[in-house]
């Protein structure tokens, strides 16, 4: 094998396909989320927008949560010094996953270095403690999850996304001393919608099975002291094992899983992402800390939030644009080709310094690219004025408005 050639050959499609994904090298300004300064290819400066963010209520610039990580810098240092068997568990983790367990209304919690290492862990991990698992999978489920589930090796069913039908069907099918677990999201990220809590509960009654619920585009969000969609729709005590980040609406680092305290026992033990990791440093577990407790009480700031997004979508919706709108605070508008996705994302940053991703394969099926828009309490009306009058610009006066509507 020529390797230069194959590494050639290999990028080569990216760029064909319009998929080659670039970094854009910013500057988030303490204080002014979502402001942040973008630094040009050619070294220049421009100030813009950031519409795609994930610090989807601006905790990560909280003066509170900064205090608390400067605080546990100042007392502990900069890294924790080991794994959280050998020297790595610091009185910052265990406070933190106290808090946790106390969101979720579970005996405990584990913290993980990302959420997506938190799923992979976890559902790898849970066919050695359960022998002959099988787990019922959405199609729709996030990567981290779906490695998960192959690399734990054994049985295992893809239900069509959000169909209870046939996930019953599936659950009929196989043998009913089995052990089972259904694995699904709250939110799905890329579209918005969300996953029928209820009814998936109902059938894990039914039929003998555990549940594991992905909240990580909901924590903090949802919920009267933002545990996450299962919170508001009052199932969260049904759901053994429920996931979320401390890097999203938290805006710190790091990942965690909630359940019972054997459950959390046993996965501790026997994850080797979990046991074979450097833990979080003190002061991220400290900034976190801070910020689930803050969010416990900001019902405001969640109300505040939703009305944000209620606006961006109501208001792109009235120029005519195609915009996936399930009802949660993620905006996607369809565009339906990478290339023209990279295009009008590239305009909408150098011409208007608005910093919207393009969101392609494989974060997305092929044919549904899209732009995904973030709105949070802190993007004021004059950003989404902005915002407004940029889409409206370069999708109804440009080639690309005939191009995607011809896709």
């Amino acid at each position: 094998m020529t390797y230069e050639a194959a590494l050639d050959a290999a990028m080569t499609r990216l760029h064909d396909e319009g998929r080659y994904r670039t970094f854009i090298d910013i500057e988030r300004k303490q204080g002014q989320f979502p402001k942040a300064v973008w630094r040009r290819p050619d070294g220049t400066l421009r100030d813009i927008t950031v519409w795609c963010g994930n610090d989807y209520l601006g905790m990560g610039q909280h003066p509170e949560v900064l205090a608390a990580m400067q605080d546990a810098i100042a007392r502990s240092g900069a890294g924790s010094g080991g794994t959280r068997n050998i020297s790595g568990t610091t009185l910052h983790h265990r406070a933190l996953e106290a808090e946790l367990a106390d969101l979720h209304g579970k005996e405990a919690a584990l913290v993980f270095t990302s959420a997506y290492i938190a799923n992979d862990a976890t559902l790898s991990t849970l066919r050695t403690i359960f022998p002959g698992l099988i787990i019922y999978s959405d199609a729709l489920n996030h990567a981290s999850m779906i490695e998960g589930v192959r690399r734990g090796g054994g049985e295992k069913r893809i239900f069509r996304h959000n169909d209870v039908a046939h996930l019953r069907t599936l659950l009929q099918a196989d043998d009913p001393a089995a052990p089972k677990m259904i694995a699904f999201e709250s939110i799905y990220s890329m579209d918005g919608d969300f996953g029928p809590i209820a009814a998936i509960c109902d059938l894990a009654a039914e039929f003998g099975a555990l549940t594991y619920l992905d909240e990580v585009h909901a924590v903090g969000m949802y919920g009267q002291r933002g545990a996450g969609v299962a919170e508001r729709d009052g199932q969260m005590a049904r759901l053994d094992i429920i996931n979320g980040t401390l890097a999203k609406a938290y805006g710190v680092f790091g990942g965690y899983v909630a359940a019972s305290a054997k459950m959390v026992d046993a996965v501790r033990s026997y994850a080797p992402g979990f046991i074979f990791t450097t833990s979080l440093p003190p002061a991220i577990a400290a900034g976190a800390t801070t910020s689930v407790n803050l969010l416990k009480s900001a019902q405001e700031l969640r109300e505040t939030h939703q009305a944000t997004a209620r606006t961006v979508k109501m208001r792109l919706k009235g120029l005519g644009l195609p915009l996936m709108d399930h009802g949660s605070h993620i905006v996607p508008v369809h565009v339906g080709n990478p290339i023209h996705c990279r295009m009008l994302s590239d305009m909408l940053l150098e011409q208007h310094g608005i910093y919207a991703q393009p969101i392609n394969f494989p974060t997305v099926p092929r044919g549904t690219e899209r732009l995904r828009f973030t709105p949070s309490p802190l993007h004021r009306a004059t950003d989404i004025d902005h915002l407004i009058r940029s889409m409206d610009e370069l999708w109804g006066h440009c080639a690309l408005n005939r191009a995607v509507t011809s896709a």
